[in-house]
């Protein structure tokens, strides 16, 4: 990512919370009594999936109605969503691979961006154009832990959100990584729940998630994590 976040927020948004919950909204309605629950949780940074008609609508209500909330937007394949997105409201992109148009066109945005890699040729080419944070995705098929472990040896300068097939289970074996800032799932916000608008639920299960704290050797006495 390219671009800071404002100064009232962490530097990077990996450095937000532990886990980024990435939610598919399937009606507008939902998107600000979830993100109010999240937030309540501990889980201020909410990625919002373009996967649903209802997505763009989600980010702007969350953006206008929960300030405490950074709310972002993923599955961003194309300039145009680019654009639509920044409109709505969204604080930071995120996307599942990168093309150099779509890199341009998310560098011009002015927000920060994760765009997503599964390969070290990848990893590189990012890096050689001055992105030095991704997200890494399927991250469970494309390697998991021992692709990033390895990876951070030649690679430091490169820090990854990972996401794709994590749980509650297996997220800590990310976050004892050296190269990860966070990771991304969407376990604290199960479908049922949703559908039943048990906002208690989704709240308790992101407690739970902001509970999985990066091990304290990555923290210096401020707190902030390297």
């Amino acid at each position: 990512m390219t671009s800071p976040l404002p100064p009232s927020s962490a530097a990077s948004v990996l450095d937000l919370a532990p886990v980024v919950p990435v939610v598919v909204v399937s009606a507008a309605a939902d998107a600000v009594p979830m993100a109010r629950a999240l937030v309540a949780g501990g889980l201020p940074a909410i990625e919002v999936t373009l996967r649903t008609p209802a997505a763009l609508d989600a980010i702007r209500a969350i953006a206008a109605e929960v300030p405490s909330a950074v709310v972002g937007a993923g599955t961003v394949l194309t300039p145009e969503q680019v654009r639509e997105c920044g409109a709505a409201g969204a604080r930071f992109l995120v996307s599942p691979g990168w093309t150099d148009t779509l890199l341009a066109a998310m560098h011009g945005s002015g927000v920060p961006f994760l765009p997503g890699v599964s390969t070290t040729s990848e990893v590189v080419a990012l890096l050689e154009r001055g992105v030095r944070e991704m997200k890494f995705f399927p991250a469970q098929a494309a390697g998991g832990t021992a692709y990033l472990r390895s990876l951070a040896g030649p690679l430091p300068q490169a820090r990854f959100c990972p996401t794709g097939g994590i749980g509650p289970a297996t997220a800590p074996e990310y976050l004892a990584l050296p190269n990860v800032g966070c990771v991304g799932g969407s376990w604290m916000v199960p479908a049922d729940a949703v559908a039943a608008g048990d906002w208690a639920r989704i709240e308790e299960l992101a407690r739970d998630a902001a509970r999985l704290a990066r091990p304290a050797r990555l923290r210096d006495a401020g707190g902030t994590c390297r």
